[in-house]
């Protein structure tokens, strides 16, 4: 089985590079579909419409004046209202047109053209991404009343006999933080939300990736740990600050998940292999659903009605795959207190 786990390799590879083109899109390179923006963000009026959000006072400040002479933040925020509303607009004004010629739907900006639903960008993909956080949270819930209720506790120090609980905890609240930003870029897509999204995401994946690595290689001293943490979290703290302050390079980006991801997908796959462990097929499922789910954004499809697009049903997937986790975590923890309780009479 854990030999069986090396065909995912190439499968998360091919992920990567399928999104080295993420925001060259064949709809937003379109001379009418930019021209349209354009006009809309100058006027506020796409045909017989007008977007409220472009109506700005006469006298608005540029801002790229110093702070003290730029406009309040919800004139800021009204002009990035602006720009989504004009794309959105001149966006399903061309589908419009190229449905008319029988054309099929592309990508704008990185997107297939979503349906709105009031000020959801994309509804499907931000309920699904609620369900997830949601799913976290009851997860790690169960697991926090585990470990400090239901499994006994060291007599002396009446901390868990689970060596891993604290980072388990850091962990839970980390997934729920990504799944919190996924559920606002999906709602409303802005620079700041799209990389409070994958800061998110790449420090959730980090952060995974040394607990993978301390839990598969059984790391329990302290200093051993920071000695395995230390060049990890080096290298995604700088990482994230590099997409935040230089460039947000989608490719890099990619790669850097893609490698992370697939390092610690080995790592659990082999370990629940050699160790034998009870929960392993928990496990093992978690680890092949979650590679095959990531075909479903290799063999992308647009949003059929508008709204479910290949992406969002992912998000659906990973939902059964967080129940099943959070599963196995809580196995894990039962197992290694009844063995430390064993020990210690």
């Amino acid at each position: 089985m854990a030999r069986g786990a090396l065909w995912i390799i190439p499968l998360l590879l091919a992920f990567g590079c399928a999104f080295r083109s993420l925001h060259a899109s064949p709809g937003d390179v379109d001379p009418l579909y930019r021209s349209c923006v354009e006009k809309c963000e100058s006027t506020g009026v796409i045909g017989k419409s007008s977007i409220q959000h472009c109506q700005f006072p006469e006298n608005d400040t540029s801002v790229e004046n110093p702070w003290y002479m730029q406009e309040p933040l919800y004139l800021q925020w009204k002009q990035l209202n602006c720009r989504s509303d004009c794309r959105y607009h001149c966006m399903m004004q061309r589908e419009e047109e190229r449905q008319s010629l029988g054309l099929s739907p592309v990508k704008y900006h990185g997107k297939w053209p979503f349906e709105r639903v009031f000020v959801f960008q994309e509804p499907l993909s931000a309920a699904l991404s609620a369900l997830n956080l949601l799913m976290h949270f009851i997860g790690w819930l169960s697991f926090f009343l585990l470990v400090n209720y239901k499994l006994p506790l060291r007599p002396q120090t009446k901390r868990t006999y689970y060596e891993y609980t604290g980072l388990w905890h850091i962990y839970g609240v980390l997934s729920m933080n990504a799944w919190f930003w996924s559920f606002i870029f999906h709602t409303r897509d802005f620079d700041l939300t799209e990389k409070l999204d994958y800061s998110s995401a790449v420090a959730l994946l980090g952060y995974s990736l040394i607990l993978a690595l301390l839990r598969t290689f059984n790391v329990k001293d302290e200093a051993t740990r920071v000695m395995f943490s230390a060049p990890i979290l080096a290298f995604v703290t700088t990482h994230i600050l590099y997409l935040n302050f230089y460039e947000l390079d989608y490719g890099w980006n990619m790669t850097v998940c893609v490698v992370m991801a697939v390092t610690q997908l080995l790592a659990w796959a082999i370990w629940a292999g050699t160790t034998r462990h009870p929960s392993r097929f928990k496990l093992w499922t978690v680890v092949i659903g979650g590679a095959l789910a990531m075909l479903l954004e290799v063999y992308d499809f647009p949003p059929y009605k508008g709204y479910a697009d290949a992406h969002a049903v992912w998000h659906a997937t990973t939902i059964p795959l967080t129940y099943l986790w959070w599963s196995f975590i809580r196995d894990d923890a039962e197992l290694r207190t009844a063995a430390l309780v064993k020990k210690a009479k």
